[in-house]
Parts: structure tokens; C-alpha cells; sequence
């Protein structure tokens, strides 16, 4: 069966994590088919935490792969994080843009009929 799940590295008590796609048969850290990504649970200031190529773990997925419990939370995290970056991957437009947008044209005044003038 193949898995998706975690493969440690890093050093003593700095622990580092690939998520990696394997047989389960494999030892944790021993031969894997791909790299999807990776997760470093002590990230600090500008370090990156998580990174997950969801494309290629949708495709595992529909091939029958099982992630495991710490695997599945991650990808739920990135799936997450993806979804609230669409404002800052689409273009913005200037501020003084936004801030001031064109007026509309006046309508031209047609000249009001008799009748209307009475009714007023």
C-alpha cells in the first residue's frame, strides 16, 4: 500500500520533516517515491513552517494512497492557508486608483413638457 507520511531529519532536537509518498512496507526514513513537500515544526521570525504541493497529493490520492493522521492535518493547514491567499495573489490595484474612481458622466436634462410643469 503506498502512504503518504512523514520522514524526519534535521538535527538533535531540531527536528525537520519531508513529506514523502512510500510503500508502507519502507522504514520511516529509508526509500521514497516523491517529495511533496516539507514541514519544520520549529520554523522561527521569517523561516518558512510548511510547504505542500497539494496538486501532487490530490493526484496520490486518486491513485489510492492513505496519508497518515499528522500528514492529513498539514495538507488540511496548507488547503487552508491556500484559500485565504487568493486576495494577495490577484492583482491589486493602485491606491490612488481605488481611492478616486472616475465620476459618471451627468445625464443630459431633457426639456420637460408643459404637462409635466402643471402636474408639479
Amino acid at each position: 500500500m503506498v502512504k503518504i507520511r512523514l520522514s524526519r531529519g534535521g538535527a538533535k532536537r531540531q527536528p525537520f520533516y519531508h513529506i514523502i509518498v512510500t510503500d508502507s512496507r519502507n522504514k520511516r526514513d529509508g526509500r521514497n517515491i516523491e517529495r511533496l513537500g516539507f514541514f519544520n515544526p520549529v520554523a522561527r521570525g521569517g523561516s518558512e513552517r510548511l510547504r505542500v504541493d497539494i496538486e501532487r497529493v490530490d493526484h496520490w490520492l486518486g491513485i489510492g494512497a492513505h496519508m497518515s493522521e499528522r500528514v492529513r492535518d498539514l495538507v488540511a493547514q496548507a488547503r487552508a492557508a491556500r484559500t485565504d491567499e487568493p486576495a494577495a495573489a490577484e492583482e491589486v490595484p493602485a491606491p490612488e486608483a481605488a481611492a478616486a474612481p472616475e465620476p459618471a458622466p451627468a445625464p443630459e436634462s431633457a426639456p420637460e413638457s408643459e404637462s409635466a410643469r402643471e402636474n408639479a
